[in-house]
């Protein structure tokens, strides 16, 4: 038998080294591709996200804001008086943090009493955060909410 030497141990180390570069290549060549971006359309949201921040700092300077409640039979968001159907457009977006298959995209009216209801039915237990977006006189006002369903 060959006497092993420094050198030998170096070059076994380099091999292996190797070996476990390329294992992890194409053993896992996508990881879990849910957590990588949480939208699909991520760098055209990345260009309008001044617009974002703008309605949310205007939505932060409100003196009235919708207020969220959360009830066993769902979500409900309520508006103040002066919003109707005639000077406002609501929409929501609920993403689900670990599975965008389980977001949920709506645009909705106003009931009566301004406001409007998220059934407990679409949602899986689970984490959301609830995109509130509103324009209102041709405003726009954004307010984002984390949501935990149980």
């Amino acid at each position: 038998m060959k006497n092993f030497s420094w050198g030998h141990g170096v070059v076994i180390a380099l091999f292996a080294f190797i070996a476990f570069i390329l294992s992890m290549l194409f053993l896992f060549p996508n990881g879990q591709k849910n957590s990588e971006m949480v939208t699909d359309n991520y760098y055209e949201e990345e260009l309008k996200y001044q617009d974002v921040i703008d309605a949310k700092k205007r939505a932060d300077n409100l003196q009235e804001k919708p207020v969220y409640s959360q009830e066993k039979s769902g979500i409900k968001i309520t508006f103040p008086k002066d919003y109707n159907n005639s000077n406002t457009t609501v929409k929501f977006v609920l993403n689900r943090t670990d599975d965008q298959n389980l977001d949920i995209k709506k645009s909705v009216q106003l009931d009566a009493a301004q406001s409007f209801f998220i059934p407990g039915q679409l949602l899986k237990v689970g984490n959301y955060t609830l995109r509130l977006m509103w324009t209102k006189d041709k405003t726009d006002y954004r307010m984002d909410y984390d949501v935990i369903w149980k």
